[in-house]
């Protein structure tokens, strides 16, 4: 099963949360923790995780906290992925780490190329602000397979 792993959960949550608050302020990282009942700590690692890659802008001292490092429209649900987990692969034979046991006979090399391709595809293009702005998933990306 292809699964995103929690960090990039994080990520993706705090991200929509900060283009729904943009404008009003910095949130702390235990704030959005608090509010979506999940781990601060590991929210902290992720919204640094996404500040060193320019995601989200990190403010310190006192009122401070993360904003979003760029327009919302900007920042697709791939760039939270990447930033969190790498790059993303359906499967291990579409990774450039060489030739698996099976290279010369594979026959669903190809294919699955091309649905690691098409998943790439539409996470590059659903945006942040698509996803604060809460539109049915018909209206942000057509998947063609």
């Amino acid at each position: 099963m292809m699964k995103l792993s929690k960090k990039a959960d994080y990520g993706l949550i705090a991200l929509k949360h900060l283009a729904m608050h943009n404008g009003r302020g910095s949130c702390s990282a235990g704030d959005i923790a608090e509010l979506y009942k999940m781990s601060t700590p590991l929210m902290a690692k992720v919204l640094q995780k996404l500040a060193k890659v320019g995601l989200v802008a990190a403010r310190h001292g006192a009122g401070g906290g993360y904003t979003l490092g760029r327009d919302a429209s900007l920042i697709s649900a791939l760039d939270v992925i990447k930033a969190i987990d790498g790059p993303l692969f359906i499967t291990s034979c579409v990774t450039s780490r060489g030739a698996c046991d099976v290279t010369t006979t594979c026959s669903i090399r190809e294919p699955l190329r091309r649905v690691n391709d098409s998943i790439l595809e539409v996470l590059g293009k659903v945006t942040i602000s698509q996803m604060a702005d809460a539109a049915p998933l018909s209206e942000m990306v057509e998947l063609r397979v």
